[in-house]
């Protein structure tokens, strides 16, 4: 920038690449400035390729695929492991469904393949979604 002063993108980026997290909330960054400016900034990061949008108020970090050249989820386990940090941050208590479950004590042989949490004693109506994908929350 031509001032010298470093810009509210340049800033909440900065604050992104120095954190070990996949997951961000824009509570995070409110000591950035007000909510709107943030969200823009936001907004110019995930159109940037650098964020990725998973619902309202949720962002995962992107990296660019070595295959497409397009950004995509650097959460290790993709989109069910950035969603369950994004349930981790909300405050959400989930735990793994029984399909999950019987997938993983050798009781079944179909593996999961959709993205589902089961939600204990939690109400949430936000919905976590990635290239069409929805996380399925089921009641429990």
């Amino acid at each position: 920038m031509p001032s010298g002063r470093e810009s509210l993108r340049d800033r909440i980026a900065a604050q992104i690449a120095r954190s070990g997290e996949d997951v961000f909330l824009t509570r995070e960054f409110r000591d950035h400035g007000c909510e709107r400016h943030v969200r823009r900034a936001l907004r110019q990061l995930v159109d940037d390729g650098r964020l990725i949008r998973l619902g309202y108020g949720v962002y995962g970090r992107a990296e660019i695929s070595s295959l497409t050249g397009r950004p995509m989820l650097a959460a290790s386990g993709g989109f069910i492991d950035a969603a369950r940090q994004a349930l981790d941050k909300l405050g959400v208590a989930w735990d793994l469904t029984e399909f999950q479950r019987a997938y993983n004590e050798g009781r079944s042989t179909q593996v999961p393949v959709n993205a589902a949490v089961r939600v204990v004693k939690s109400r949430i109506t936000r919905k976590l979604t990635h290239h069409g994908r929805e996380l399925i929350m089921e009641r429990g």
